[in-house]
C-alpha cells in the first residue's frame, strides 16, 4: 500500500473534454453528512443539469441517485447510474474491499466520457480527501474529470476549520473552486469563511426538518442566478 497522500500537484491525466459540453460541476464538501445530495438537487433544479453519483456506498435506505430523483420537478434533467454501488456505508475504499472490488478512476473516466452532452453535476463521496483505493482520493477524481468544483459547508462547531483546510487544499492542488454553498446558518459565520479562504459565497441554504421537492424548487429559484453567474453558465449549456 502507498501511504503517500500525494498532495502536491503531480502531472495528473485529466480527461479529454467532450465536445458541445462544458466542464461537469463536482459537488464535493468538509466531510459526510453536510447535505451534498440536497445541494446537488437544487443545482440540478435550479440549471436544470444532469445528475451522476458514479460512487455510491451505502444504499439500504435508498441511493443518493433515486433521493435527487424524488426532489426533482423539472422533466428535462437526466439520472445516470453509479458506476460502483456497494452496500456497505462506509469509506468507498472499505466498502470495495468488502465486496472484493477495487475502484479504478480509469473505469469512472470511462463512465463519465460516455455520457452524452448536457450540464452535468456529479456528486462526490463524502469529503474531498475520502479514500477511493489505496492511492487515490476523491480529489484525485476531481481533478481526472477537469471538473468545476461547488464546496459544501454545514455550519457546525468545527466546521470552519474544516472549512479552510479543504479550501487550503484545493488551491494547493489549483482546483476550479466557483464557490461555496453552505447549510443550516449556524451563527453566521459565512462571510468569513468565504474571506480566508479566498472562493466566494454562492448561497446559504436555511435548515428545515422538512426536505421535499418544494422546498428544493424555492432554494432553486433563489440561487438560480447567482450560480449561473459564478458556474459561468448559459441559456443553451
Amino acid at each position: 500500500m502507498n501511504h503517500d497522500f500525494n498532495l502536491q500537484l503531480n502531472n495528473v491525466k485529466k480527461a479529454a473534454p467532450v465536445p458541445g459540453r462544458q466542464a461537469p460541476v463536482f459537488v464535493t464538501g468538509i466531510g459526510t453528512e453536510i447535505g451534498k445530495t440536497l445541494v446537488s438537487a437544487i443545482i440540478v433544479e435550479a440549471l436544470q443539469a444532469n445528475y451522476w453519483k458514479p460512487i455510491q456506498a451505502g444504499f439500504e435506505d435508498g441511493s443518493d441517485n433515486h433521493r435527487v430523483r424524488r426532489l426533482i420537478t423539472n422533466t428535462q434533467s437526466n439520472y445516470y447510474d453509479e458506476v460502483y454501488k456497494l452496500k456497505l456505508p462506509a469509506s468507498p475504499h472499505i466498502a470495495a474491499r468488502e465486496e472484493n472490488s477495487n475502484i479504478s478512476i480509469d473505469n469512472i473516466v470511462k463512465s463519465y466520457q460516455a455520457i452524452p452532452p448536457g450540464l452535468l453535476v456529479i456528486e462526490g463521496a463524502g469529503g474531498i480527501m475520502v479514500p477511493l483505493n489505496d492511492n487515490d482520493f476523491v480529489i484525485d477524481l476531481v481533478e481526472r474529470l477537469n471538473a468545476r468544483v461547488i464546496l459544501v459547508s454545514r455550519n457546525y462547531l468545527g466546521s470552519i476549520n474544516h472549512s479552510l483546510v479543504t479550501a487550503a487544499l484545493c488551491k494547493q492542488r489549483k482546483l476550479d473552486v466557483a464557490g461555496w454553498i453552505f447549510n443550516d446558518q449556524y451563527l453566521h459565520y459565512e462571510e468569513e469563511i468565504a474571506a480566508w479562504s479566498g472562493y466566494p459565497r454562492i448561497a446559504s441554504i436555511p435548515f428545515t426538518s422538512q426536505v421535499n421537492s418544494t422546498f428544493v424548487k424555492e432554494q432553486a429559484e433563489m440561487i438560480k442566478e447567482p450560480l449561473r453567474r459564478y458556474l459561468c453558465v448559459n441559456d443553451e449549456s
